[in-house]
């Protein structure tokens, strides 16, 4: 899992490795807890749902925080552009750049980015998060360490758990250069990406296998028809993607009339393997962003004390 670049962008040993996380005997708990987390952020939000299904993927939030907070106006090559979004989706493979242009418009429309001029130069446009985005992506990225939490409580996960938006900041700052082992990990994740390319599809994968955990038995005949209602798309569109993971070894559509799944071992140990990676690389960003923190505390202080 790439420890020494890892570990050269830490700026020293991590702390945790992979195989311990995936291996951990806790990992069904911290998988329960995280699926919990994640639909938490999106359960009684429609408006939210929507625009995910319309226009967009959870990663275009993450990287618009993440080059926001990167940003330096006295340096032209970390402005937060449409370009640089661009740039940073391509990394991971998902949207062309005419999907970026029509998803900025509609964030854009529903006030989750602003545009401007550039001051040093009018034919740049920059590009600007709102609070309405922050705010989310805040709360998705807290349901990201409550997995670490569950599974190492002698770690320090407290600033970014209570959403703290200073602390908000620096992490997203800390990312960026985690960028490009993040899209190269992803793409070691197959049956992760099948659900990734759908609109929704991590909501709705997140939906099903919490539902077979409520039922107390991982191989229990669920029926997934009700996620479509849940998540306002169509039956026949939950339909085909449960297809193409039947197909792909993740699930197994039984009953009358196809109606029901049940959740094969792959797709649990797939699962679990792309929330190890998760927790793995996030783990090694909260090390920078950590000490970032408490450098910016310890100032201050001393300013305090001036």
């Amino acid at each position: 899992m790439e420890k020494d670049e890892l570990e050269r962008l830490v700026g020293g040993r991590l702390r945790l490795s992979f195989e311990d996380i995936f291996n951990h005997p806790r990992i069904s708990e911290a998988r329960r807890d995280y699926i919990s987390g994640f639909l938490n952020v999106y359960e009684g939000d429609p408006f939210l749902v929507r625009l995910l299904l319309e226009a967009g993927r959870f990663l275009v939030f993450h990287s618009a925080a993440v080059l926001e907070a990167a940003q330096d106006l006295s340096r032209r090559e970390t402005w937060f552009t449409v370009a640089a979004l661009k740039r940073q989706l391509g990394m991971f493979g998902y949207a062309s750049a005419r999907q970026v242009d029509h998803l900025l418009a509609r964030l854009c429309e529903v006030g989750f980015i602003t545009r401007s001029r550039s001051p040093d130069d009018k034919r740049v446009q920059l590009l600007a998060t709102t609070d309405k985005l922050r705010s989310h992506h805040t709360r998705w990225l807290a349901a990201h360490y409550v997995p670490l939490a569950r599974l190492y409580p002698e770690h320090d996960y407290r600033p970014v758990l209570s959403q703290h938006r200073d602390f908000h900041l620096i992490h997203c700052r800390s990312c960026l250069p985690f960028t490009a082992i993040g899209a190269r990990s992803m793409m070691t994740l197959p049956d992760t990406l099948l659900f990734f390319a759908h609109a929704a599809g991590p909501l709705i994968q997140n939906a099903i296998l919490k539902s077979a955990m409520d039922a107390g038995d991982p191989r229990a005949s669920i029926s997934y028809l009700d996620v479509a209602d849940r998540f306002g798309v169509s039956r026949t569109y939950i339909r085909n993607l449960m297809s193409s993971a039947q197909s792909a070894g993740l699930v197994r559509i039984v009953g009358s009339g196809g109606r029901h799944i049940e959740i094969l071992p792959r797709h649990w140990e797939s699962y679990d393997r792309g929330l190890a990676v998760g927790m793995y690389l996030h783990d090694a960003v909260n090390l920078v962003a950590m000490r970032a923190w408490t450098l910016q505390q310890q100032g201050e202080v001393r300013q305090m004390a001036s």
